[in-house]
C-alpha cells in the first residue's frame, strides 16, 4: 500500500543510531524500494526506520508500507527487534534497552494493565463514533 510519508508517526525506536545511509538511499535510487516498511494501523512505524529516513532524504512524498493490524505491543517491539537484528545489528547499548523494554511489556505491572485496558476500551469508542 502506498502511504504518504507525512503521516507515518515515529515512535519511541530501540535503535538510536541509523547509521551511514548513504548505500541505502543509493540503492533506492537505482532499484526503488525492494522491502515496504511496516506501519501499524495507526500508521506508526514498527520496521523500517532506515529505508523511511532514506525515503525522506531522498525526497520522496510516499513510501509502499505493508499495514499490519491487531499487533500487540510486545508483537510490535518483537518484530522491531527481530528485523533490525537481521539487518544492522543495534548496539549493545540498543539491545539491552530493547529488551527490558520488551521484558516489561511482557510482565506489566498493575498500573500499566489498568492503562493499556482503558486506552484500548477508548480506541474501541473512539472506532465505534468514526463508524457511524
Amino acid at each position: 500500500m502506498l502511504v504518504q510519508i507525512k503521516d507515518i508517526k515515529i515512535k519511541k525506536r530501540v535503535r538510536k543510531d541509523l547509521g551511514n545511509l548513504e548505500d541505502l538511499k543509493d540503492s533506492m535510487r537505482i532499484y526503488g524500494l525492494m522491502n515496504p516498511i511496516t506501519l501499524n494501523s495507526r500508521y506508526e512505524l514498527i520496521a523500517g526506520e532506515r529505508r523511511l529516513q532514506s525515503a525522506i532524504q531522498l525526497g520522496w512524498t510516499s513510501i509502499n508500507a505493508n499495514i499490519i493490524d491487531n499487533l500487540t505491543e510486545v508483537d510490535q517491539l518483537e518484530m522491531e527487534i527481530e528485523e533490525n537484528n537481521q539487518r544492522k545489528e543495534f548496539t549493545e547499548a540498543e539491545l539491552m534497552e530493547g529488551y527490558k523494554r520488551l521484558q516489561r511489556l511482557r510482565n506489566p505491572n498493575i498500573f500499566y494493565r489498568i492503562y493499556l485496558f482503558f486506552k484500548h476500551l477508548f480506541e474501541k469508542i473512539a472506532d465505534f463514533f468514526r463508524n457511524k
